[in-house]
């Protein structure tokens, strides 16, 4: 039966470089039209297994050889493997084939002849099978052959039935002659090692799920074409194998036709050997389409089971940290031991994704907001677990620096993390990305005890207030901003505790920042000795600048040393939380449609953050939680300086508010003021207007890289 015309056409255009004639194709159609499948379905994959043991352990053991002996597989166990697999079934239906296949083999090979028409016979008797079954087969036919014959081999030396029948087949004449002959065993031996691979190939490609890629795939169809060439070439080789193993039979001592035989042997070698390259190369080919259609439709699956309710978040769960099926994919963080999914149903679950790199000023502040909920676990705000989602590039290969870059941040957190970044499926990956937006900066979604994503990221929630934000909803988002004011607790929470001591003791406190050293001790000397003319209690913090480096802890010890302020620790820790809080105040407002036109704290978080823009220090002085002033540090230190002009007011009005007026008095339309936020922690609205005069403020793309 002839092939489609046009498969023939891909065939004779992208694979004629494997053929030096027209013979070879007219050998081939040949062979094609021996091809009537009756449609008989039949799994050879236990069939190829066991043909793969027979090869492996009858190898050629010659004295001079690089091979090794194959270690023992014990019959049972392979007997056990055969049955589980259906090998029973697959021999009862095709054992009487084999044993007919292989008695042809037998007899074709012990004469001469041609040695096309000895294959076109094998293909005559095996025409009604599909190209992998006459394949797998053929082999099976020639591997019992083979296999007899080099068991007598191994045993005829102790085992007295196999030294007669040794003798008969002159055994022992040919293991004498071994070192003349190791060119042919090595040449046998390397031809049935690209035959297996050849088969292995074709049976995997018959064997490709249909659902995920169909047979007009130009990768498949490709494969396709060649599946007549290979088993061609396969079936023909096993004849040339064979011819060769009868030969040594009675070929009494002529052993110059050894080297010749083994040029042949290693001519089909090449030939099988490119076809294999061929087949493997398209193969590739179709398991990356297989992927992308199952990559696909697990993000479509995903997708859809987002969009509708469910009983609990079992399924949600399931979809997103169990992709690989595995029974224990979570790491519980205090114990050390892997869990189910189980320990997550019905509960909140906070997914902190972010790669290998989460900050150690990240990790440490979440850290301790999720251990202050475990010492109060019957609170409402302690009610969700944190799971720890890594996202790895799958492009970078996974080596041990990795490895233990992995292991020791998850050493390290108390709350549940998964076991191995490799059972976060791809398409989960994806979704993060297309769907939730993660782009390096860590991401905490919020999913309800359904599975519910009621905020794809309440980090900036949890940077501003904690575990009070819980629930972390957007509507206990907006209810959080409408009891806040702009006051000293908001601009400094928790970071210095004596905050709220000064508060209630009615000191002034002042806040200050940015990296002039210089300007710093003029600053606080300054204040210092305003506060004591105008008798009233001050007390001062630094807090350096964000993204602080080795100038704002050197800045930290000569404070500290000059005794100019208190000051946060030398970790920084504290310091980059104080202006991570004030860049998620930014993002929170503008996620609410907050700007500096229509929200005054909206307006005193983008003066904040544009003192941190300029190169030069600033201030904030305030009493109690309404009182506050504050501007840039030449300006602030000015005023200081006029102290005489101002005292009265000071004196009458209070601190705070004689610093205001004479600021305004001080003030100059003429300001260059700066709002740097890092683009990656959220949505950056086309529009920003200067919190000191109204106007639009210019856009700019930076790159940083400080190293200080």
């Amino acid at each position: 039966m002839a092939t489609v015309p046009a498969r023939t056409a891909k065939f004779r255009g992208d694979q004629k470089h494997m053929f030096s004639t027209s013979d070879d194709i007219a050998m081939l159609n040949q062979i094609r039209a021996t091809h009537a499948p009756d449609g008989r379905e039949v799994d050879v994959k236990p069939l190829l297994h066991v043909v793969d043991d027979i090869f492996h352990l009858a190898a050629p053991i010659v004295p001079g050889t690089t091979q090794e002996r194959p270690p023992i597989i014990h019959a049972d166990i392979l007997d056990e493997k055969a049955l589980q697999e259906g090998f029973s079934d697959i021999m009862e239906l095709l054992a009487y084939t084999i044993s007919r296949i292989s008695c042809e083999i037998s007899c074709k090979c012990s004469g001469g002849g041609d040695a096309h028409a000895r294959t076109l016979a094998l293909f005559n008797m095996l025409s009604t099978y599909s190209w992998e079954v006459k394949v797998v087969l053929a082999l099976a036919a020639f591997a019992v052959y083979y296999g007899e014959f080099w068991l007598v081999a191994q045993l005829y030396l102790t085992n007295p039935l196999a030294k007669s029948v040794a003798i008969l087949k002159q055994l022992p004449e040919i293991m004498e002659r071994s070192d003349y002959l190791k060119p042919k065993y090595e040449a046998i031996t390397n031809l049935i090692r690209v035959m297996l691979n050849v088969s292995r190939c074709i049976v995997e490609l018959k064997d490709l799920p249909p659902q995920y890629i169909a047979h007009d795939t130009p990768a498949y169809q490709t494969a396709d074409a060649l599946i007549s060439t290979a088993t061609y070439w396969t079936i023909r080789s096993i004849v040339a194998c064979a011819s060769q193993i009868m030969g040594l039979i009675g070929t009494s001592h002529e052993y110059i036709a050894s080297t010749t035989e083994a040029w042949e042997l290693s001519s089909l070698a090449h030939k099988v050997g490119t076809i294999h390259e061929h087949l493997k190369k398209q193969l590739a080919l179709c398991y990356n389409h297989i992927d992308e259609k199952k990559h696909t439709e697990a993000y479509q699956m995903l997708v859809h089971l987002f969009e509708k309710p469910n009983i609990d978040n079992m399924k949600i769960l399931k979809a997103l940290l169990n992709g690989k099926e595995d029974q224990l994919p979570l790491l519980e963080g205090s114990t050390k031991r892997r869990v189910g999914i189980d320990v997550l149903r019905r509960k909140n679950v906070l997914l902190l994704i972010s790669d290998l790199d989460l900050s150690q000023e990240e990790f440490s502040i979440l850290d301790q907001m999720y251990q202050e909920t475990r010492h109060l676990p019957s609170r409402n705000e302690s009610q969700y677990e944190v799971v720890w989602l890594p996202v790895v590039d799958r492009s970078i290969p996974w080596n041990e620096e990795r490895r233990k870059q992995f292991e020791n941040m998850q050493s390290m957190m108390s709350w549940y993390s998964i076991h191995h970044p490799s059972l976060v499926d791809s398409a989960v990956i994806r979704y993060i990305k297309d769907v939730w937006h993660f782009n390096k900066k860590p991401l905490l979604v919020v999913l309800d005890s359904q599975g519910s994503v009621v905020n794809p990221n309440a980090i900036h929630m949890m940077w501003i207030w904690g575990s009070q934000a819980f629930p972390f909803t957007s509507a206990k988002e907006e209810a959080l901003w409408r009891e806040e004011t702009w006051r000293i607790e908001l601009l400094a929470d928790n970071i210095e505790p004596l905050i709220f001591n000064w508060i209630q003791e009615k000191k002034y406190i002042c806040i200050y920042g940015g990296e002039d050293m210089d300007w710093i001790q003029k600053f606080t000397t300054t204040a210092q000795a305003v506060a004591r003319e105008a008798g009233v209690p001050l007390e001062m913090l630094y807090v350096g600048k964000s993204n602080p480096k080795d100038k704002v802890r050197r800045n930290i010890a000569a404070i500290a040393t000059q005794n100019l302020s208190h000051t946060l620790p030398q970790d920084l820790t504290l310091i980059w939380f104080f202006w991570v809080r004030l860049e998620s105040m930014w993002h929170s407002k503008v996620q609410h449609g907050k700007s500096v036109e229509n929200d005054p704290i909206m307006q005193e978080i983008v003066t904040m953050l544009s003192f941190d823009g300029s190169e030069q220090g600033w201030a904030v002085i305030s009493r109690g939680s309404a009182e506050i002033c504050k501007a840039k540090g030449d300006m602030f230190l000015l005023c200081l300086n006029e102290f005489d002009k101002w005292k009265a007011d000071a004196e009458s009005r209070g601190l705070v508010q004689a610093v205001n007026e004479h600021l305004n008095v001080l003030h100059t339309p003429l300001h260059c003021n700066r709002l740097i936020l890092p683009g990656a922690t959220g949505s950056v609205p086309e529009k920003v207007v200067c919190a000191e005069c109204g106007r639009q403020m210019d856009k700019f793309i930076m790159y940083r890289c400080c190293t200080d």
